[in-house]
């Protein structure tokens, strides 16, 4: 046994250098509850993510909750899923790394080449710093491993959509208006979380609990009440969906029962809240890949396009002496999301080639302290393939700010834009910048060689077979 603990530890060691600290027994480990919505946009909620922008909130969505919380914790304005689908952003934020990094590019693809038992994820990284941690997950999970693979002590197991209520094969029901008292299971899912926090309240143990809500994935559920309000209630210019707005206002409302209940148990002074979406909201109801202004305006596009609609996301972060009421424009990614919850926690974790990540906790208590570092420059999206219901082109695109690039694999089209001056990606750039444009590209090109990124050929999906069988890469 003496040997397998000292092994374990030249491990750690050889992973993560000599500076994995372990908590002293003086301390107290701080607790975080990461709340992560499916298919929720930028604009999605009633909090303005950006405050220069009146349109970075719903024009027709109310969630009240969710301003309480940002009114005493900071709202980040560029803030980013890994990717513009779900699979691939829930992957990053337990690993630290990008999908094109981790060779999960998709939904639905064969992930026999990831190892999900690897010594780097939240849980175990916090338990590395405090052997008490205790870590749950409730809700859609969407990774092809066990939660207990990672580290969870307590889950709802492997989760995906159907279990949420979506029905692939009924588009028309997808998109109607279905009535529930427990839509989406936001109310059943909440009650597990809350349940998790009287048992950590009673032990008094450390805890990470993320709450993954099936909601506002389709299918379209809402209480019949709130929809009553919703369609008695004057539209949005570009939201106007009564049940989304519904389904919308009921995840708000499970969002309050888990934040009284947190106040109530005496946790809430030692817990980081975080609050986000997997990637943006579908554009438009039902989804079609035309259209002149959807729902994300003024970001373009939205789900399953690396475009801004389908990747910059509505972010909050509340807790322990962090700003109150606070922009941040620090621009910020999944991927650093595990190298910040560590930073908290009080562990010092080195920059290693295994992670994309670098944490934002300076950000977090400091408005102008913006700096992140990060082992690679740039924040990389890779969505290599094609889907018909979106931009139908393979793409990829990366984020040195203010500058974007996004490269189309069809045919090499370049694309550049400067987000601080045109967030809606209108004005393409790229003639007139060609010193910009050749960094960018090679930064994008150099990083997905790097770290053999899935590549593009015409009819490759990934979902047929192995990446190693496909064989296909940057």
């Amino acid at each position: 046994m003496g040997r397998v603990l000292i092994f374990g530890c030249l491990f750690f060691s050889l992973i993560f250098g000599c500076n994995a600290r372990k908590i002293k027994p003086n301390e107290t480990s701080p607790n975080f509850i990461l709340i992560l919505t499916d298919d929720q946009g930028w604009n999605g909620t009633s909090v303005q993510m950006m405050d220069a922008e009146p349109q970075s909130k719903s024009d027709y969505h109310e969630t009240p909750n969710l301003e309480s919380l940002a009114e005493r914790g900071m709202h980040f304005s560029s803030a980013y899923a890994s990717a513009p689908v779900c699979s691939p952003s829930r992957y990053s934020i337990q690993f630290g790394q990008t999908p094109a990094r981790l060779q999960m590019i998709r939904v639905g693809m064969n992930t026999d080449h990831i190892n999900h038992q690897r010594p780097i994820s939240i849980p175990k990284l916090l338990k590395n710093i405090n052997s008490n941690y205790t870590a749950a997950h409730f809700g859609k999970w969407g990774i092809d491993a066990h939660p207990s693979e990672l580290g969870y002590d307590e889950s709802d197991g492997i989760t995906g959509n159907k279990e949420g209520g979506f029905d692939y094969k009924n588009h028309q029901r997808q998109w109607r208006n279905n009535s529930s008292e427990d839509p989406k299971k936001i109310f059943s899912t909440t009650k597990k979380a809350t349940d998790f926090l009287e048992r950590q309240a009673n032990s008094k143990r450390p805890f990470f609990l993320q709450v993954s809500h099936y909601a506002v994935h389709s299918d379209i559920m809402m209480r019949k009440a709130t929809l009553n309000k919703y369609q008695n209630k004057a539209k949005g210019a570009y939201q106007k969906h009564a049940g989304f707005a519904a389904m919308t206002e009921d995840l708000d409302t499970g969002l309050g029962i888990l934040l009284k209940k947190l106040k109530a148990l005496g946790l809430e002074k030692n817990t980081y809240i975080i609050y986000t979406s997997d990637n943006g909201a579908v554009p438009i109801m039902p989804p079609r890949s035309k259209y002149k202004k959807g729902s994300n305006f003024p970001l373009s596009r939205g789900k399953w396009d690396a475009l801004e609609g389908g990747i910059r996301v509505p972010f909050v972060v509340a807790g322990p002496k962090i700003l109150a009421g606070q922009e941040s424009k620090t621009p910020i990614t999944f991927s650093d999301l595990l190298p910040t919850l560590i930073d908290l926690a009080g562990g010092e974790l080195p920059l290693k080639a295994q992670l994309d990540g670098g944490s934002f906790k300076n950000s977090l208590f400091k408005i102008n302290k913006s700096k992140i570092n990060r082992p690679s420059k740039g924040l990389i999206f890779h969505v290599p393939y094609e889907n018909g219901i979106a931009l139908k082109r393979a793409h990829s695109s990366v984020i040195f700010p203010p500058y974007k690039l996004i490269k189309f694999y069809d045919n090499n089209e370049l694309s550049l834009y400067n987000l601080d001056r045109d967030i809606m990606e209108q004005n393409d750039i790229a003639l007139s910048n060609p010193t910009t444009l050749k960094f960018m590209e090679n930064l994008l090109d150099t990083y997905l060689k790097t770290v053999k990124a899935p590549k593009w050929k015409p009819g490759l999906t990934w979902k047929s077979g192995s990446v190693e069988t496909i064989n296909s890469f940057h």
